[in-house]
């Protein structure tokens, strides 16, 4: 039988991941803050750069080979902006995703010693009711798993999708 001291361990044992899951969420935004901010200063320095070769100019030739120069380095600094940006965005989804398989392992565990307990509790002739909530338990932990591939699945095609433009 479930105790209070294992159900009140259990408690803390999830409250204590869900704040280090918080904790890890947070430091990639933190890094996302960082790179957003560096981005920032990049151009802004950039346009300053920009602006004042152009005031210098002598001639259209030298604007246009300017605004060449520019237009040229525009999509390597957002390719390289985003390959920065779903570096974060990956480390975090691999973390949120061993969280939640970590947790529903625990709670398929939970379950199942719960189950287990209620079995050998059971009063004689109720066999029917216990192959009912077996068999409950089995497909809520069918659900989850299915769940749980599909989540995976669709986080995998959009990083391969992200990855091949």
């Amino acid at each position: 039988m479930l105790k209070f001291d294992q159900f009140a361990t259990a408690q803390k044992s999830a409250v204590a991941d869900m704040f280090a899951l918080s904790t890890s969420l947070f430091g990639s935004m933190e890094s996302l803050v960082k790179l957003n901010l560096q981005a920032a200063k990049a151009t802004l320095e950039e346009a300053a750069e920009t602006t004042l070769t152009a005031l210098s100019a002598k001639d259209a030739a030298e604007l246009t080979a300017l605004q060449t120069r520019v237009a040229q380095a525009a999509p390597e600094k957002a390719t390289s902006y985003l390959r920065h940006v779903q570096a974060i965005a990956t480390a975090s989804s691999t973390e949120v995703r061993q969280f939640v398989e970590t947790a529903a392992a625990g709670a398929k565990t939970e379950i199942s010693n719960l189950v287990d307990a209620a079995v050998k509790n059971a009063p004689a002739g109720s066999e029917n009711a216990v192959a009912l909530v077996k068999s409950a338990v089995a497909a809520a932990t069918n659900a989850i798993e299915t769940a749980q591939q599909a989540a995976k699945d669709v986080t995998d095609k959009a990083v391969e999708a992200f990855e091949a433009k």
